[in-house]
């Protein structure tokens, strides 16, 4: 089951262009596609004649124009041209609202009287050019999107997936912090004097150990906040100022679930060194795809065991995060499940 109302990640905005094309949200097939002007139109992907795919047909100035008998549909979805003369009443496909923003195209698979561009997920140092930023082309995962949240609320799963790259001793046991907000579920720590990851031993200015704060925040529907801080030993900790040397490491990822077993990840990180070092961007880049690479062939795997298993997974205190997540994130859709029963009484 999903979240309707909310904003989902549909594409980078450079995948969308004058082609038609078909993406899939939430379990529904959605002709996307620009305008002569730029602007971004996304209509139910099936034609009501005979439900031939729309993006099957063609395009003709700002109208789609279907590739089985010629009905052509403009930006809102109204049927303006059918053959025969007549154009039935229920000639219409259904159009998502759509925004851009930080990149990416957004779409809105619910009520689109409640779409509100305002409540796309905000992106501190957004084209600040003090930060810099790396970016990976979206993945494609063989699992339901609820596991890769599960895996954004879970610090401690680098220890042994990432050992190379994210994981540290102190990742395998240091205490975790939960926290229940309005937008969602942080699990955060600090680590203390401790040698840094081996991924971060590349990019801060410091030598010798640190302090580490590891910070994993899920907001509703599934749209994450990670972010790494690493200063100097003794300079870090919940009450301990930031060093000038203090490296940060923003990233966000965007988990769009097209089926209920697959799911289609975004992601980019902002950092607060080195903006315009563009080899330090790809090597920046190239690592964290290799870890989420780690990360899909984990998950793609827990997808196929928890639908073969022949009895019950069991959960760990470290999973306290993850079960709050998912306990709201179910009432959200039983509340909104019940509303649209109510409105359709």
């Amino acid at each position: 089951m999903f979240l309707n109302n909310a904003w989902y990640v549909a594409a980078w905005d450079h995948e969308i262009g004058r082609d038609l094309t078909q993406i899939t949200v939430l379990g529904r097939n959605v002709c996307i596609f620009r305008t002569q002007g730029g602007d971004i139109v996304a209509l139910d992907d099936a034609c009501p004649h005979r439900k031939l795919p729309l993006s099957m047909g063609r395009i003709k100035g700002d109208t789609v124009e279907c590739g089985y008998h010629g009905l052509t549909f403009d930006c809102v979805g109204q049927c303006v041209w059918a053959p025969g003369g007549r154009i039935p009443s229920e000639a219409r496909v259904h159009a998502y609202p759509t925004h851009e923003k930080y990149g990416l195209v957004w779409i809105w698979m619910g009520n689109p009287v409640l779409a509100d561009p305002e409540e796309i997920f905000e992106i501190a140092n957004w084209g600040d050019p003090t930060w810099g930023i790396n970016r990976g082309e979206a993945m494609e995962l063989d699992c339901n999107y609820l596991l890769m949240c599960d895996n954004l609320l879970d610090p401690t799963h680098v220890a042994w997936v990432h050992g190379s790259s994210f994981g540290q001793a102190a990742t395998k046991d240091t205490p975790l912090r939960v926290k229940k907000t309005d937008q969602g579920v942080i699990v955060h720590r600090w680590m203390l004097d401790v040698e840094p990851a081996p991924f971060y031993k590349k990019v801060i200015a410091f030598k010798g150990n640190c302090d580490r704060l590891q910070h994993y925040e899920v907001r509703y529907p599934s749209h994450a906040l990670i972010r790494a801080v690493f200063t100097p030993a003794g300079t870090g900790g919940p009450d301990g100022p930031l060093d000038a040397n203090t490296f940060i490491m923003d990233s966000y990822n965007f988990m769009t679930p097209t089926t209920a077993g697959k799911t289609r990840y975004y992601w980019f990180q902002l950092r607060n060194i080195r903006p315009n070092d563009a080899a330090l961007s790809q090597m920046m880049s190239e690592d964290v795809q290799h870890a989420f690479e780690e990360d899909r062939a984990v998950l793609n795997a827990v997808q196929k065991g928890m639908s073969t298993k022949t009895s019950p997974h069991i959960d760990l205190p470290i999973d306290g995060g993850q079960l709050r997540f998912r306990r709201q994130l179910e009432a959200m859709i039983a509340e909104e499940a019940a509303v649209d029963a109510a409105m359709a009484r």
